[in-house]
């Protein structure tokens, strides 16, 4: 049994009914969305979004869920997708998940319409159920989900970027909706505002580890999930490299800067830099920073008794940075 299946089992129920939840919140009478949409809805990845929802409102409420849950789940989802379109847009990527994009199969104009209309669902689901306490938590993660980006956008143009500033981008970025999962999750059963807080402060620093976890990848030795040394040329600053421009000598920060600058099309000095800020420790000092993220976030969770919901979260937090993709 795979681990996605392992931590789905005290949930499948509830994904399963969900997967039909979702795809009818998505209809609409024109005929080229419900295609789009279609094909959106069989392309799925591993829906960790939602998984996190359902297994965060069971272990807060000992094994309840109910309508709002699944509101809450499908909202995510909506919106979540509506980012990923949108992103394949900016990115001028042409594949999802080893298949093709919506840009690349119905260009652009209709994959940031597409993108519209989900976001779009996702609020009116919302609004038309009167879930406005779930609608907020929904809606700071993706004005936050902006911020991060145009964040990273403008650091990437000067390369100076501090440790404090890549915590804040991919704390917007990344993990702010995996805290809204979490927060909505439990606020679709509780109403006890500390217990929805610590779980939001859950998610993110789950959020936090993923994309320390994600920046790993890049130099590893296998490329996995993505080329290996692609933050490099598409010079967006991590933590390893961060780490290692901090403490570097100024000569050597200078070269570091001037290959991410100037030279980051050329293969042999991408490997060069990619060596140096392992020989530096880079790697070393982000994997600890992971870890402390994943044991603050294990650390919310003793004070809920022990449940196989509780088990699927633990199981995920270790999934999250011990994944090979």
């Amino acid at each position: 049994m795979n681990i996605t299946t392992q931590i789905k089992q005290p949930i499948v129920y509830e994904m399963e009914l969900f997967e039909k939840k979702f795809y009818e919140s998505m209809t609409s009478k024109v005929a080229l969305l419900n295609r789009i949409t279609y094909y959106i809805v069989n392309r799925k990845g591993k829906q960790m979004r939602p998984m996190f929802v359902f297994l965060m409102a069971k272990m807060v409420s000992k094994g309840e869920v109910n309508e709002r849950t699944y509101r809450g789940a499908c909202v995510i989802e909506l919106i979540h997708t509506a980012t990923l379109v949108h992103d394949d847009v900016v990115d001028d990527s042409n594949r999802r998940r080893g298949f093709f994009s919506i840009n690349a199969l119905w260009k652009n104009k209709i994959a940031v319409l597409v993108g519209d209309y989900l976001l779009s669902k996702g609020l009116l689901l919302s609004i038309d159920n009167g879930d406005f306490d779930l609608l907020k938590i929904i809606s700071v993660a993706v004005r936050e989900m902006s911020e991060g980006e145009l964040l990273q956008i403008e650091k990437a143009r000067r390369l100076d970027i501090t440790e404090a500033v890549y915590y804040e981008i991919i704390r917007k970025k990344t993990a702010t909706l995996i805290a809204a999962c979490c927060a909505l999750g439990a606020r679709s059963v509780v109403e006890n505002e500390i217990q929805v807080e610590n779980m939001r402060k859950f998610g993110e620093l789950i959020g936090m580890a993923f994309q320390i976890k994600d920046d790993l990848f890049d130099y590893s030795e296998e490329a996995i999930g993505k080329p290996t040394g692609i933050d490099i040329k598409e010079q967006k600053m991590t933590l390893p490299l961060i780490h290692v421009l901090n403490n570097c000598t100024p000569k050597e920060k200078s070269w570091l800067i001037n290959s991410i600058k100037n030279h980051n099309k050329d293969k042999k000095r991408v490997k060069e830099v990619i060596a140096f800020v392992k020989d530096n420790h880079g790697l070393t000092y982000a994997e600890n920073k992971m870890v402390e993220f994943q044991q603050e976030a294990l650390q919310l969770l003793n004070e809920y008794p022990q449940s196989d919901y509780k088990d699927a979260l633990i199981l995920m937090v270790n999934y999250v940075i011990e994944r090979k993709k």
